[in-house]
């Protein structure tokens, strides 16, 4: 019996020793965190103006909505930042106003719903260190109601809830 209590004991012991050990690091990895947030921050707003190009370029290129020729985009200064919640990836979400004109030919020219400008969000990824687009947009959401909207796979970070990754 003497070596089964030993045994338990110094099981107990490393299990001790393994949670002090995880709430000792957490303040390091909570600021490791928040540093990295706040570094693709800056690296949002450094690269904002060529970001928002690209988007146009990506969105514009996409096809949708299916008629219509993307003719003029306007972004919100605001940026929310959010992430994903089964990879950690963080996204940056911008409202903007996109208008559109008719495709000859598409079906659209005599809509008239076509010259309202519409409001939406458009998505940016940090990807492997930098950000980018692939010029995704989510129409009649705002960066709000686009983060509950994805309430299942994406989450609002701030920047004292940068957890341990993103």
């Amino acid at each position: 019996m003497g070596t089964a209590l030993w045994f338990v004991c110094t099981l107990a012991v490393a299990a001790l020793a393994g949670v002090a050990t995880a709430l000792a690091l957490r303040p390091v990895r909570l600021a490791r965190a928040a540093e990295r947030l706040s570094r693709a921050q800056r690296d949002f707003h450094r690269q904002r103006e060529q970001l928002e190009a690209k988007f146009f370029d990506r969105a514009a290129a996409s096809g949708k909505p299916r008629g219509l020729r993307w003719s003029d985009i306007r972004f919100d200064d605001d940026v929310l930042y959010a992430r994903e919640r089964r990879t950690g990836i963080l996204k940056a979400l911008v409202a903007v106003e996109v208008s559109f004109e008719a495709i000859e030919g598409g079906g659209m020219e005599e809509v008239e719903a076509v010259s309202r400008v519409r409001a939406a969000t458009a998505e940016f990824l940090y990807d492997d260190g930098r950000w980018v687009t692939d010029g995704r947009v989510y129409f009649n959401l705002l960066p709000s109601a686009t983060v509950k909207y994805l309430g299942s796979d994406l989450e609002l970070l701030a920047e004292e809830q940068a957890g341990g990754r993103f």
